[in-house]
């Protein structure tokens, strides 16, 4: 389980690198940040299936889910300019507190 969830924490990391790429392949039009983004989202749901042998695919994609759009979320504000507004604050913290009742469903089914 805990090699499980070190493959999971890489997986997020790895989708949230190849999200925040985005903006630098314009398009696709740039090959070195286009790949860097393909390849990001590949290795993270290749991943994906590595984890989903050991953990419920409910409780791996809400995780992967969640954790990933809060950090892209941070990960905007810190490098990539995005404003930082309340509903952003309160958003952030419902997307969490939702991973952490799925994953509290999971526990006690």
């Amino acid at each position: 389980m805990l090699v499980a969830a070190a493959l999971l924490a890489v997986a997020i990391a790895s989708e949230v690198l190849a999200t925040a790429a985005l903006p630098h392949a314009h398009g696709f039009t740039d090959p070195r940040w286009s790949a860097a983004v393909v390849g990001g989202y590949a290795l993270s749901i290749w991943l994906l299936t590595l984890v989903v042998k050991q953990i419920p695919v409910s409780v791996t994609y809400a995780i992967w889910a969640g954790v990933g759009t809060a950090a892209i979320a941070v990960v905007g504000v810190v490098f990539l300019d995005e404003p930082v507004t309340a509903l952003k604050v309160v958003a952030i913290a419902l997307i969490i507190a939702g991973v952490v009742l799925i994953n509290l469903q999971g526990s006690h089914a």
